[in-house]
């Protein structure tokens, strides 16, 4: 079994995350029993959010009763101190606790530090001191304001987007992270569904020691599949580096991870699918994508104002109207019974 220790916060645990984001997808009675399966086959670090709809309270429901054996991390997208209370208060009650383990500033497009105005870095700090939260932790997609989180040496754990699609820059924030003993958790393991080898993204991930990837489950059969690595996890091996080699290869250069910061669209485009149609396309059963309701979607396209919303919200600084016309064109040639 492969562990990890997130940094000075001393919790160690598999390396078997369980991302409760999808949960919120499922029925309350699905997610509790996905829920304590997880937990019934050793996972003991569960992620959610309060912008996750339900997922607070289907976590809560599913192991209160086991809440002294696990660990909880949430967000909050607080914009004010004020807020940050009534997003604390509300998840402590979701998730049935007195407490959160890590409790974590949820993508904000800067660092919160003391004395910058908000007032948010000083209600972390006292919700310490209160015992509702233990560690204080931060997540992030844009990696100028990642760095910065990590050289100010306010946070004791930094979530980020990790997989073997990274850059040379990424890569470089789990170097730093473990010199500065600051834990990292992976969100985006399997890049929103483009990795569809999860033996692979599992190796290339176990490289690190210092890395808690967390994948986001929906299905039993996927988390069997990420269970059944916990007495077996995958190594790196030369066919695995192949497979990895190849999908770099395909998804090199400017690709939509997925990750719907540039949501909702005054058009109604549901970005984060359409501007990688192509390559879902590519990667996996083209049937649902190409279905009447698929085309209904991707038909939006056609209404975009080109207003550039989604550029300016883009943690990757995607040409967003451009790549959405690309993938619908390639979309129209699939229909036409092109190959690709």
């Amino acid at each position: 079994m492969s562990m990890v220790t997130l940094g000075s916060t001393q919790i160690t645990v598999n390396k078997n995350g369980f991302g409760a984001l999808p949960v919120q997808r499922v029925t309350l009675d699905e997610a509790v029993c996905l829920l304590r399966r997880a937990y019934d086959g050793g996972i003991r670090f569960f992620d959610t959010a309060r912008a996750y709809t339900d997922s607070e309270k289907k976590l809560g429901q599913a192991l209160h009763h086991v809440r002294d054996q696990i660990y909880i991390a949430t967000k909050t997208a607080a914009q004010t101190a004020e807020a940050f209370w009534k997003d604390l208060d509300q998840s402590l009650t979701l998730l049935q606790t007195d407490h959160i383990d890590i409790y974590q500033f949820h993508n904000p497009s800067f660092c919160p530090k003391p004395g910058d105005g908000t007032g948010l870095y000083e209600a972390m700090l006292e919700a310490k001191r209160q015992g509702k939260i233990r560690h204080i932790g931060i997540t992030n997609h844009r990696l100028n304001v990642a760095e910065e989180i990590i050289e100010s040496g306010l946070y004791e754990t930094l979530q980020f987007p990790f997989c073997y699609l990274a850059t040379d820059r990424d890569l470089a924030l789990v170097k730093k992270c473990k010199e500065k003993n600051m834990g990292f958790i992976a969100m985006k393991a399997l890049s929103g569904g483009l990795i569809t080898n999860s033996a692979a993204a599992y190796a290339f991930l176990d490289q690190y020691d210092n890395v808690l990837p967390i994948w986001g489950i929906q299905r039993e059969k996927e988390l069997e599949e990420f269970l059944s690595y916990m007495d077996q996890p995958p190594v790196m091996t030369e066919e695995i580096q192949a497979l990895i080699e190849r999908d770099r290869q395909q998804l090199s250069g400017n690709f939509c991870r997925g990750c719907g910061y540039c949501m909702p669209c005054p058009a109604g485009i549901e970005i984060n699918t359409c501007a990688r149609m192509s390559l879902l396309l590519r990667r996996s059963p083209s049937a649902q994508h190409l279905s009447e309701k698929g085309q209904a979607m991707m038909k939006k396209i056609e209404g975009c104002l080109h207003c550039n919303a989604c550029v300016k919200k883009c943690p990757y600084g995607l040409n967003t109207p451009k790549l959405l016309a690309d993938n619908y064109k390639d979309y129209l040639e699939v229909l036409a019974g092109k190959p690709m």
